[in-house]
């Protein structure tokens, strides 16, 4: 049977200012009326499991919310899994989700796609687009591998996916 805003109303409160689901129901022995609803999974994310399938706590605040299940993927704008209030949620394409993400534990200039390259001893600036890596230029500057990167990142349209980018940031303290 297909979850509804209608049934899942019926079963949950959920508050769009903390994100947090509660039970309006009892369920067997273990779920009490009021209790938190789901638990959090070891990939960060809260899950609850209702009609006998499971499903992501964000994904069930945007029906509850909004009256349907977003057709595309839905992006934490803070990048913490855990925070479900509704305006640190938004629609968008699987490319765009991805970006959203903060710089790999091996990232040592701070910068996304910027990296030093210790043969040429200048800073690399590069971009992934698709399946492809772009390489935008060597630089004697970081400043510059920066504002490259940035500039490549607007032309593909990436600030209205990812306004919290490395590159924006540097550049905004930089420019301040």
């Amino acid at each position: 049977m297909k979850l509804t805003q209608s049934r899942l109303k019926k079963l949950l409160d959920y508050d769009p200012e903390t994100g947090i689901f509660l039970w309006k129901i009892s369920v067997g022995s273990n779920v009490q009326r009021g209790d938190d609803a789901g638990y959090t999974r070891e990939d960060g994310y809260i899950q609850i499991r209702t009609g006998g399938k499971h499903y992501l706590a964000h994904r069930l605040a945007w029906l509850h919310y909004y009256g349907y299940f977003p057709e595309n993927d839905l992006d934490h704008i803070d990048r913490i899994r855990i925070h479900n209030w509704i305006k640190n949620l938004r629609e968008t394409t699987r490319q765009c989700n991805i970006r959203n993400t903060g710089n790999f534990s091996h990232n040592t200039s701070g910068v996304k796609g910027v990296s030093f390259a210790k043969c040429d001893q200048k800073w690399r600036s590069r971009i992934r687009i698709g399946d492809k890596n772009h390489h935008l230029g060597l630089f004697e500057d970081f400043t510059e591998a920066v504002a490259h990167r940035l500039t490549a990142e607007q032309c593909e349209s990436w600030e209205n996916c990812d306004s919290s980018s490395p590159a924006f940031k540097f550049m905004q303290k930089y420019l301040s």
